[in-house]
């Protein structure tokens, strides 16, 4: 294969691999879904082959490996590479096929409400713990004794107990979870945890224990000043 091809097929993958793993790995990013990566890579393939195709001498440049590759010119190496595609597309085709069709013993998926309403008694309720440096520091202290083995150190949700369960323990550094609820919605999931969802959040399943046996109000809302101190997040507010 041509210089002029391998090495806009090592710019393909480079760019996979960034879309793919070092994307979802950049604070504040999630991982980008199949079609999102597959548009970015359709987008440098055009970008490619309308670089590639400037000029006449660049275009027979590019194409001359495929021509080759398609008319049998170059036996020896290019034969081999024939026969190796014919062998290796229609498996890849059939893997994929079967991939796509066959049953699978895995549970159906499930609706699942994302913040679930909290009770009345729990709705706008206040912090009644001063927001002081102590009691940040204090409240970070109970997280790590209490939270982090689930939620992590680094309050992204990767402690070293978060593979054992699904779906996965919350991100706090993402913007999209704590930062966009209240601190009574913290306090009411924190202290109740799983068993105190309600029907139409079920569906999380969520192995969040009830805190209230352990931990007194005091401490559970020094924890949740912590939690959002320690992701670098603020709570939702009415204003």
């Amino acid at each position: 294969m041509g210089g002029s091809l391998v090495r806009p097929v090592v710019l393909i993958l480079l760019m996979y691999v960034f879309l793919k793993f070092v994307v979802p790995n950049i604070p504040g990013s999630a991982p980008l879904p199949s079609s999102l990566i597959f548009l970015y890579l359709m987008l440098t393939t055009t970008g490619i082959v309308i670089f590639a195709t400037l000029s006449r001498e660049s275009k027979d440049a590019f194409f001359a490996p495929i021509l080759n590759f398609l008319t049998g010119e170059n036996i020896g190496a290019m034969q081999a590479a024939r026969y190796g595609f014919l062998i290796l597309f229609p498996l890849l085709v059939g893997w994929q096929t079967y991939g796509s069709t066959a049953t699978s013993d895995a549970p159906p998926a499930e609706n699942r409400t994302i913040h679930p309403a909290p009770p009345g008694e729990y709705t706008g309720l206040s912090n009644p713990v001063s927001k002081t440096p102590e009691n940040i520091m204090q409240g970070k202290g109970f997280y790590a004794a209490f939270c982090s083995p689930c939620h992590g150190g680094k309050f992204d949700g990767k402690g070293p107990a978060a593979r054992g369960f699904n779906p996965p323990p919350a991100n706090f550094s993402d913007p999209t979870t704590i930062a966009m609820l209240q601190e009574s919605y913290l306090f009411w999931r924190i202290k109740k945890g799983g068993v105190g969802l309600p029907i139409e959040g079920m569906p999380w399943k969520s192995a969040m224990p009830r805190w209230e046996v352990e931990l007194p109000d005091e401490w559970i809302w020094k924890i949740i000043m912590g939690e959002y101190d320690g992701a670098h997040q603020s709570p939702r507010t009415w204003e």
